[in-house]
C-alpha cells in the first residue's frame, strides 16, 4: 500500500536528525496537544497517519489519512491534532508551495486551465483539502526517499518537486495551487493586500486604499478578500496583531499593556477582550502558561 510505505519513510526521517532534500518536512507527533496558532504560508501537507483539524475564519477543515491541505496565501490559523497517540502517532509530510515553480509549470504546460468567469469572478479559497492520488503518494515518497541517497538529491529533487506541483495543479485543490503562480491572477491582487496588512498591521490601515491597490472596487475587493482568507481585512489584521502580540508576550518583552500597545491597540482592555476571545485565557495568564514550559514552540507552529 502506498500510504503503508510513506508511514515507513517518514518515521525514518523524523527520527534523523538534518535537513531533508529538496526542502521537505516531516512531523511525528505523539499526543494531541493545545490548539497551535501561527499564520500559515503557501504550503502542501500531506497526512500519512493521524487526523488534524485547522481553522481559518469561519472555516473549519477536517483532514486524516490519505487527504492533503494547501495554503496558497499567509492565513491567520488555528490548528489542533484530533487523532494522535504513542501507538499510532500523526505522520504529516509538508512542502513550501514556491510562486516560481508553480508560474514555471504552468508556462511550460501552456497556462494556466481557464478558471472561468472573468476578472471580477469569486477566487479560490486560499485553504483547501483533497484526497491525495496514487500517483502524488508515490511522488512524495521518492522525495523522502533521497535523503536516503544525497547524492542523487541535487538533481532529482528539482524534478519530483516539479511532480508533485503538476499532481497538486491537476488535482481536486488545483484551481488554488494554480493561483499562487498567476502574479496577476485575482489570488496575486488578494496576496498584495495580505502582505500589506501583515507588515503594518500595527497601523490604520483604510480598506478602500487597500482595493485601490489591488485596483478593485471597495465591494469587489471585499468580497474576493473574504473568498480568499474566511475573513474581511479587518479581522485579517486583528488575527494577525494578536498573533504578534502572544510571540511578544511568550518572548518577555514587556508587560500586557505594552503588548497591546506595540501591535497597535489603544485600549488595554479591548486588546485583553480580543486577546480571550481567540486564545481563550487572558493574555497575562497566557504568557505565565508559556513561559513556564509548556512547549510554547508547540502552540506557535505551522500547520504540517
Amino acid at each position: 500500500m502506498p500510504l503503508d510505505e510513506l508511514r515507513a519513510l517518514i518515521a525514518r526521517c523524523a527520527a534523523r536528525p538534518g535537513p531533508l532534500a529538496g526542502g521537505a518536512r516531516v512531523s511525528s507527533v505523539t499526543e494531541p496537544g493545545p490548539p497551535a496558532y501561527s499564520v500559515a504560508e503557501p504550503v502542501f501537507a500531506l497526512v500519512a497517519q493521524g487526523a488534524k483539524r485547522l481553522t481559518s475564519g469561519d472555516r473549519v477543515h477536517d483532514y486524516g489519512a490519505g487527504q492533503y491541505l494547501v495554503v496558497s496565501v499567509g492565513l491567520p490559523v488555528a490548528g489542533h491534532y484530533t487523532r494522535a497517540d504513542r501507538e499510532r502517532p500523526f505522520l504529516g509530510f509538508g512542502l513550501t508551495l514556491r510562486p516560481a515553480a508553480i508560474a514555471s509549470l504552468l508556462l511550460d504546460a501552456g497556462g494556466a486551465p481557464p478558471a472561468g468567469g472573468g476578472r471580477d469572478a469569486t477566487p479560490p479559497p486560499g485553504l483547501a483539502v483533497g484526497r491525495a492520488s496514487a500517483e502524488l503518494v508515490d511522488a512524495v515518497a521518492r522525495m523522502l526517499r533521497l535523503s536516503e541517497s544525497p547524492a542523487d538529491a541535487p538533481v532529482l529533487a528539482p524534478l519530483i518537486e516539479r511532480e508533485i506541483l503538476w499532481r497538486l495543479v491537476t488535482g481536486p485543490c488545483g484551481a488554488t495551487v494554480r493561483q499562487i503562480g498567476l502574479a496577476d491572477g485575482r489570488l496575486g491582487h488578494i496576496a498584495r493586500a495580505v502582505r500589506t496588512l501583515r507588515e503594518h498591521f500595527a497601523e490604520q490601515v483604510r480598506v478602500a486604499d487597500l482595493a485601490r491597490m489591488c485596483g478593485m472596487s471597495p465591494s469587489a475587493f471585499h468580497r474576493h478578500f473574504r473568498a480568499v482568507t474566511a475573513m474581511t481585512p479587518i479581522q485579517y489584521q486583528k488575527q494577525v496583531r494578536l498573533r504578534e502580540a502572544r510571540l511578544l508576550l511568550v518572548a518577555g518583552s514587556g508587560d500586557v499593556a505594552s503588548a497591546g500597545y506595540a501591535v497597535g491597540y489603544d485600549s488595554a482592555s479591548q486588546f485583553s477582550r480580543e486577546y480571550r476571545r481567540l486564545f481563550g485565557v487572558p493574555p497575562g495568564r497566557d504568557a505565565v502558561r508559556l513561559r513556564g514550559g509548556h512547549a510554547p514552540a508547540a502552540e506557535l507552529a505551522a500547520p504540517l
